[in-house]
Order: C-alpha cells, then sequence, then structure tokens
C-alpha cells in the first residue's frame, strides 16, 4: 500500500513538474496594425513609428517577413487562428457570422492539458468564448474611449451589452491583462490572449499621443494617385481613401463625434489635393493610435520582467490582417494583395528561440494554434488544417510550404469576392464576384477576372500581367497548382475556369 502511495505521489509531482516547464504563452493582437507601420519591415513610414516594445520583441526573437492570414477581414481571421481552420471548414466566412461555442480551439486545448487561460480586448466572434477561465472582451467592434466589457457575469451574445469603465481602451486591455497575470497560479503555465481594439478605424489615439509626428508631412507611396484602377489592369474599384474624407467632411458637418482631429475641410481643392490632404491625417492617426498599442506592449513586457516571468513565456505579436495605407489609393483590408494579407508577426522565446532573426518562409494564420500546441508539448488534434512552424524558428528540419491558399467570401461589387495562390515569387488571384448565399454579401454579380503578379519584379503589385505572354507558362502552372490547394484545403465551392 506504501508503495502505491507512494507512486501515485511521484506522478502528481510529476505532472506538476511537467506544468511547470511548460512555456507560458502570452499571444497580442491588434486590430489591421500593418506592417507598413510596425517600423521594423521597413517602408516609408518606418521613421516616424513608435515601436519601442515592437523593437524589444524583434531583438529578443524571430520575425516572420512572410505570414498570410487565409481571409483578411477581422472575424474570420480570428476564427482561423483559434481553430486553425479555413473559414469554409470552421463557418465564419464574412463580418456577420459567429465562432460555435462548442468548435474546438486551441484555448480549449491548453485549458485541458492544465494551462490557465484568458482572453482580454476585443473578440469579435459574437457568440460567448469558450475554452478561457476568464474572459473580458469588448462588445463587437467596441469603443475606443470609456468602452464597455463583457464578463462571464453579464454576457449578452452580439455586439451589445457590458459594463462601462473609464478610459481608453488599449490601456484597460494592457491593465486589465497585467491584473489578470497578477491572480494566476504560479505554479500551472499561463495561456492569455490581449487583444487590442487599435488600429481599426476611427484611427483613435489617447491625449498623451496627440501630438505625436506633429506638423510631420509623411511621405507618400507611389501608387497613390492611382485614380483609375485600369491604370494597373484591375477591374475593380476598391475601397479608396477618399471614403475617409467623406466620412471625416460628414462627422465635421454633423458633429457626431466619431472620428478624432476633427472639423476636416477639402473645400476648393482639386482631385489630386484631397487625396493628399486626407491620406497625411489617415496616417498621422493610425500611428498616433499604433502607439498606444506600443506604450501597452511596453507595460506588459515590463511587468513580466520585474516578475522574472519573460525567459519562460513565449510573447507573440501579430495582427488580424493587413492594412492599406494609401497604397493603390486604397484604405481598409479584404483584398489578397500584399499590404493587406500580410500579418506583421513577431515571436520571443529566451528559453527556446533565437534572438534578432528573420526568416521568410510562407506560413499562414491557420498554423499559429498549431505551433503554440508544439511548444507546449501537445499534439494537434485532426481538425487543425495548418501545421507547426516551430522548426521553422529554430531552422531545424523546417516543414515549407511551396504555397498559400486564400478565399475572401465577402462579396461586394467594389470589392468582389476572390480566391487565389501564392508562391514565394508569384501570386494569382481570381475575382469570381458573387456572394454565393453567404452572409453580409452583395447578390450582385461582377464580371469575373483574373489578375497575375511577378513578386519579384513587382513587388508593389502595380501591374497586372495576367495577358503577358512572357509569363504565360508561370500562369499556367499557378492556375494548375491554384486548383490542388483549393481541394487541398477542402474547399469544394465553385469550380475555378480556365483563364480566357
Amino acid at each position: 500500500m506504501k508503495k502505491v502511495l507512494l507512486l501515485i505521489a511521484f506522478i502528481i509531482v510529476s505532472c506538476k513538474n511537467d506544468e511547470i516547464n511548460k512555456p507560458n504563452i502570452l499571444f497580442i493582437m491588434s486590430d489591421d496594425h500593418t506592417s507598413q507601420s510596425w517600423g521594423i519591415y521597413g517602408g516609408i513610414l518606418k521613421d516616424y513609428v513608435k515601436n519601442d516594445g515592437i523593437k524589444r520583441l524583434e531583438k529578443s526573437g524571430v520575425v516572420l517577413d512572410n505570414m498570410f492570414c487565409t481571409n483578411a477581414i477581422c472575424v474570420p481571421s480570428r476564427a482561423s487562428i483559434l481553430t486553425g481552420q479555413y473559414s469554409h471548414v470552421n463557418g465564419v466566412y464574412n463580418l456577420p457570422d459567429a465562432l460555435d461555442p462548442d468548435s474546438l480551439n486551441v484555448a480549449k486545448i491548453l485549458k485541458n492539458n492544465g494551462y490557465q487561460t484568458s482572453i482580454v480586448g476585443k473578440w469579435h466572434l459574437k457568440k460567448e468564448p469558450s475554452g478561457f477561465d476568464y474572459y473580458k472582451v469588448l462588445p463587437g467592434q467596441g469603443l475606443y474611449n470609456d468602452p464597455y466589457f463583457k464578463t462571464k457575469e453579464n454576457w449578452e451574445d452580439g455586439s451589445r451589452g457590458g459594463k462601462k469603465e473609464k478610459g481608453f481602451s488599449a490601456d484597460i486591455i494592457g491593465d486589465s491583462s497585467i491584473e489578470w497575470l497578477k491572480k494566476i497560479d504560479n505554479t500551472r503555465p499561463f495561456f492569455l490572449m490581449t487583444h487590442f481594439k487599435a488600429t481599426h478605424e476611427p484611427f483613435d489615439y489617447p491625449e498623451r499621443n496627440k501630438d505625436l509626428n506633429k506638423n510631420m508631412v509623411f511621405p507618400e507611396p507611389s501608387s497613390l494617385y492611382e485614380f483609375d484602377p485600369l491604370q494597373s489592369g484591375r477591374k475593380h474599384i476598391g475601397q479608396i481613401v477618399e471614403n475617409l474624407t467623406e466620412r471625416w467632411v460628414n462627422d465635421t458637418k454633423n458633429n457626431t463625434g466619431r472620428y478624432p482631429g476633427l472639423p476636416f475641410s477639402v473645400d476648393g481643392l482639386n482631385k489630386k489635393e484631397i487625396r493628399s490632404k486626407t491620406y497625411q491625417k489617415f496616417i498621422g492617426d493610425f500611428l498616433k493610435s499604433g502607439a498606444a498599442i506600443d506604450d501597452n506592449i511596453v507595460k506588459i513586457l515590463d511587468y513580466l520582467e520585474k516578475e522574472k516571468m519573460i525567459d519562460n513565456t513565449i510573447i507573440i505579436y501579430t495582427s488580424d490582417q493587413g492594412y492599406f495605407l494609401g497604397e493603390h489609393g486604397y484604405m481598409d483590408k479584404r483584398w489578397f494583395y500584399e499590404e493587406s494579407a500580410r500579418m506583421p508577426f513577431v515571436i520571443s522565446y529566451p528559453n527556446e528561440l533565437p534572438k534578432e532573426k528573420r526568416i521568410d518562409d510562407l506560413i499562414l494564420n491557420i498554423d499559429i494554434p498549431s505551433l503554440l500546441l508544439d511548444f507546449a508539448g501537445i499534439s494537434q488534434p485532426d481538425s487543425f488544417q495548418g501545421y507547426s512552424f516551430k522548426n521553422n524558428l529554430l531552422n531545424e528540419d523546417k516543414k515549407s510550404r511551396d504555397y498559400i491558399y486564400y478565399r475572401y467570401w465577402q462579396h461586394d461589387i467594389k470589392r468582389p469576392a476572390h480566391l487565389g495562390i501564392r508562391s514565394k515569387n508569384f501570386k494569382l488571384i481570381y475575382n469570381y464576384g458573387e456572394g454565393l448565399g453567404k452572409s453580409g454579401t452583395n447578390q450582385t454579380k461582377t464580371s469575373p477576372n483574373w489578375e497575375f503578379y511577378d513578386l519579384i519584379l513587382d513587388p508593389g503589385e502595380n501591374e497586372n500581367n495576367i495577358n503577358n505572354p512572357i509569363y504565360k507558362d508561370k500562369i499556367n502552372l499557378l492556375h494548375t497548382q491554384l486548383i490542388i490547394e483549393k481541394r487541398k484545403a477542402k474547399d469544394f465551392e465553385l469550380e475555378i475556369p480556365e483563364i480566357s
């Protein structure tokens, strides 16, 4: 009997030690905080960005140059990060969709394997979060100033409900994350998702950042004045910068108070001057909003260092997708173009990962939960469609993709539904232009068309070469591979036609 008790005690102690040795995981994510505004990806804005926290993570970890989402819109991307599945598999295609609480997600798996789990900030998936010991989330999109937060005690499905708190959203989310960390059991690992509302439109910022880049004239992207999409061979209008112009002018007129930095006027300006003035305010607001995220990354890193937790904590900072900052004359996201579909991503884990490293392997957001489980020593479930890129980070027997598959479902006349494939050097897009009866889609069809880009010679995707005979063989190869990758992703809706 004594031996049995000793054996049981040994097993309990071994399990406890195993839990202690597992890494903590801090997954920080913002909304729309695109790589052009991080300052560690180069670009024309790199010298104007406040990025003290981001740089600390860059210096202590690995930066991914080619992380992409599978559907560049907030709700679907977040669902894919949790479930490890494409939109057509987890059922979250578009903005109106909800993630079923019964869905298997990475938080549930970690919780069932001894992790303390929490999510603080933006949730955006309509139904009650599952798999989390604690949650404190914004209702719907949430507010920048004096936001409401929903917890287990006051939960309502949808975008309503919650309790109001005084302050700026990013600061409350940062402080609340630290408050949860103060209460955890230090003998067990934690999984914390800290999700900022910033830098989503209306790009608001706290008072302390209002003078950041004051009176600065920001450099402009070379394609800012692409007024006619046919200049580049595109056949769609997209979400142009002047949409912001209209919103700011209307907000000024009606005094709704939605946007910061008003009044705004374009009286007496010509078309080019209107776009230029709008761009300057757009970038100024965006960088101020992003600075509030960085302030709170610094705050959280300081806490982890003070508590001597940082060496055994995997820290990720990313965005749910990218965002156009004037490229092609665009704002917003949704497209399979680089600025929109690329997710900036940095990961630090002092106990195991190299420092100041960059990798350019093709990686998808559906791979993120597989990575987290791999670090935690947990096998991924069969339902996950991605794979861990831990070995890519360590450069040990790495598994690399030759292609990535992308599909945007929320069809609109100006932003048609499309799908596509990207290799390291080339990209093929099929704008099929149908809502297919999905939620939140426009049922008016647009004319299908194709786009092809040489990402080596034309990294800005400024020239659609779909009809260029020089690329005929490469286009045919990608077309064949697109059909294969679509099938591999278990996407069987809509047949891909030949390129005419």
